[in-house]
């Protein structure tokens, strides 16, 4: 039978054990403890159940537009694979018009799936300078600060207002507007149908 002082040892060790934090032989030496003594794996499975406890209380949900980023990437990634030549959409100004981009606009695979729910984007340019995408969205784009790029819109279709630091600014198709540096802001869809937009961020 495993003698107290020696338990008490092992459960001293379990949370280092558990990290991977353990030396090679240390390690070596709890597994076959644990293999040897259920004790010593109940306290091992014990401290697993209450860091998975505290990561679940603690989890931060990741941002609602972080996966269709991803997927949007994923996309381009693989368009230029299958030969598409890098786009260089030109930068968003005031004088944008949406005419500017019909060369984007006006392919067939710009399109909003059948399956689209909240969030859909489609990448259409994409250097160290800028990346440009279309954009749809059905209700919202959640609050989010830009530290270190510009984030500029061209609607193309449907409406929205898109707030800053507390100023809402109503736009419809063919608006610009410019999110400053530093500031909070969110978009929430005021038409119908899904907002589509040119979305642009350009390094600061």
């Amino acid at each position: 039978m495993m003698k107290q002082a020696d338990y008490q040892i092992e459960e001293g060790l379990i949370e280092q054990f558990v990290l991977g934090l353990t030396a090679p032989e240390e390690t070596e030496r709890i597994n076959a403890l644990a293999d040897q003594y259920p004790s010593v794996q109940v306290a091992i499975d014990s401290f697993c159940t209450i860091l998975e406890q505290k990561a679940m209380a603690n989890a931060v949900p990741p941002p609602v537009t972080l996966k269709p980023a991803i997927m949007a990437t994923i996309d381009y990634m693989e368009r230029l694979t299958k030969g598409e030549q890098p786009g260089n959409p030109p930068l968003l100004n005031e004088k944008s018009t949406i005419a500017d981009y019909a060369t984007w606009l006006n392919r067939p695979d710009m399109v909003l799936p059948t399956d689209f729910q909240f969030i859909h984007s489609k990448i259409i340019g994409h250097t160290a300078e800028a990346s440009t995408a279309i954009v749809w969205l059905s209700h919202l784009a959640p609050e989010e600060v830009h530290h270190d790029e510009h984030e500029r819109f061209l609607i193309l279709e449907g409406t929205c207002t898109i707030t800053i630091d507390g100023n809402d600014h109503n736009l419809t198709p063919g608006d610009y507007l410019a999110i400053p540096l530093y500031s909070k802001h969110n978009v929430v869809v005021t038409s119908a149908h899904p907002c589509k937009i040119i979305l642009q961020r350009v390094a600061a």
